[in-house]
This record gives C-alpha cells, sequence and structure tokens, in this order.
C-alpha cells in the first residue's frame, strides 16, 4: 500500500476537501442576518490489511455566513469559510490552513402558513426550496505526480459545485421541528471528482421565553451517504460510504444576537469500506438578525 493510496482513505469523509455543506438546526429565514460560525471534524483511519498505516484527522472551519430576504418568498445565503486541516499520520502530521470555497444558495418560499389563536395552540408551517453554487475559491494546487493525496489534502476543491436543498419547519406553541435535506453535485478538477454527497437532517426543539429571551435546546439525527471518489473517470477503490450521527445542542436568543451550539456523534457508519472512522463533531455560532 503506497502513501498515496493510504491518505485517500483518511481524507476521503473528512468534509474538509471534499467541500462538506452543513446548515444547521435552525435557520434564522425570517429575517436577515449575519454571524460567524465555527465547526470541527476528527476521523480515525486504520488499513485493514496493515494496521500500522493509520491517520488521525482533524479538521476545523471558521465561517462567516449570512442570509438576506428578497421581498416576502425569496432568500439568498451566503458561506466563506477559513480551514484549518490537521492529520497526524505513521509518516509524521501535516498541517494545511487557508479560505475554502464559497458557496451561495438562492432559496424560494414555497408555502408559510401561521395560525396564532390565545385559546388554541399557535402553529405554524415553512417550506423552502433553493438551488446552489460552490466556488472555487479556496486554493487547489495538486502534485500530479501524486494525485490523488494532494487533492484530499487541499482547503478546496478546484471545481464549481452545485447544490440542491430543501427545508421544512413545524412548530406547535413552544415545541417544534425542523428538517433539511441537501444533494451537493460534485465536478472533476485536475482529472480528479469528490464523490457526489447527500445529507438529511431532522431536529426536535422546545423552547423556553424568559422576557426577552428565548432557549430552544434541540436533538435530532444527521445522515450522511457519499458516493465514491474518482480518478479520471474511474471509481477509486475503498471510497464513500455513509453514517448515521445522533447530535443535540442550544440555541439562545437574545433580541437580536442568538448563540448555539451542537456536539454530534456517530451511531452507525460504514465509510471507507468501515476502515474510517467517525470521531465527535462540534459547531457554535453566533448570528445577528436585523
Amino acid at each position: 500500500m503506497t502513501l498515496s493510496a493510504f491518505q485517500l482513505f483518511a481524507c476521503d469523509i473528512c468534509g474538509c476537501s471534499s467541500g462538506n455543506f452543513f446548515l444547521g438546526p435552525m435557520p434564522q429565514f425570517n429575517k436577515h442576518f449575519i454571524g460567524l460560525r465555527y465547526s470541527f471534524r476528527s476521523f480515525n483511519t486504520m488499513l485493514q490489511t496493515d494496521n500500522s498505516q493509520f491517520s488521525k484527522d482533524f479538521y476545523q472551519t471558521t465561517e462567516l455566513w449570512g442570509g438576506f430576504k428578497i421581498k416576502n418568498n425569496f432568500q439568498v445565503l451566503g458561506f466563506i469559510p477559513y480551514n484549518f486541516n490537521h492529520s497526524t499520520t505513521d509518516d509524521g502530521a501535516k498541517t494545511n490552513n487557508g479560505i475554502g470555497d464559497m458557496t451561495l444558495i438562492g432559496n424560494y418560499n414555497l408555502f408559510n402558513k401561521i395560525d396564532l389563536n390565545k385559546d388554541t395552540l399557535s402553529t405554524g408551517q415553512q417550506l423552502w426550496i433553493g438551488a446552489g453554487i460552490k466556488l472555487p475559491t479556496g486554493p487547489f494546487s495538486v502534485d500530479t505526480t501524486e494525485l490523488v493525496s494532494s487533492a484530499n489534502s487541499q482547503t478546496g476543491t478546484g471545481s464549481i459545485d452545485f447544490l440542491l436543498t430543501a427545508t421544512y419547519s413545524l412548530f406547535v406553541d413552544n415545541w417544534g421541528l425542523n428538517s433539511n435535506i441537501n444533494y451537493k453535485i460534485n465536478q472533476t478538477a485536475s482529472n480528479f471528482k469528490f464523490g457526489n454527497r447527500f445529507t438529511a437532517t431532522v431536529f426536535a426543539f422546545r423552547s423556553f421565553h424568559l422576557k426577552n429571551e428565548t432557549f430552544s435546546p434541540n436533538i435530532g439525527l444527521i445522515y450522511e451517504n457519499l458516493n465514491p471518489n474518482k480518478l479520471s473517470k474511474t471509481e477509486i477503490e475503498s471510497t464513500g460510504g455513509n453514517d448515521l450521527l445522533g447530535a443535540i445542542g442550544l440555541e439562545m436568543r437574545f433580541d437580536s444576537i442568538t448563540i448555539g451550539l451542537n456536539a454530534q456523534h456517530p451511531l452507525a457508519e460504514n465509510i471507507s469500506d468501515g476502515q474510517t472512522k467517525n470521531k465527535l463533531r462540534g459547531m457554535l455560532h453566533l448570528t445577528y438578525t436585523f
């Protein structure tokens, strides 16, 4: 097993090089918003055929994000990430930091129904559908002699990729449900193509109100399915897979400021033929609505 092939196993599902996209449990669709998000993801890989070859990968992203409403039925979301990638393998440690790929999404509100009645439960529903584009703003400078391993180590993917997304929200009085599905269609750069990615999330929450503050603990599930990577249009062996993660978090709103955090832990997975394992993930955001 060469080093280049081994690094592929470690990086295929990292969510860094392949431009992972995660919207979060409760996006602010009713107002304009802007904020910062921090997230981390960690993975351990060990080859089944040779346990002396291993990788421990830790990926962090600090992201500027925002959403702007256009009239009542349209919204534009934007994400500008900066990635911090660190890997420790049997050959030593490697760090690669830099700006990532910018993502823009346009959303359309199919329906927004709210029923407020003092004598009964307050109920509401929203459904947004959207499409987006990921631009190759992050560095992507591959070594042609080690194309696969160098492609996986970049903070960008080098390609213009596309997203399809839908978000449904339901609330009954102080209880709520938020679900989101994303499908990311990746393109080829330097003869290398990251596999397409499908993500589905569902979060349930309960809101508690205290004067101008609202506290909303939430719990949810995240499902991911990754298609195999391709080199020169040929699928690369032992790449792709799927996983299911449980998540728990809290959203705290103070007037126009929202602070949110959540932790995600794997419940079931089969990535790279079982050779790569998810570890703990987490996210923190600070958002201003206006």
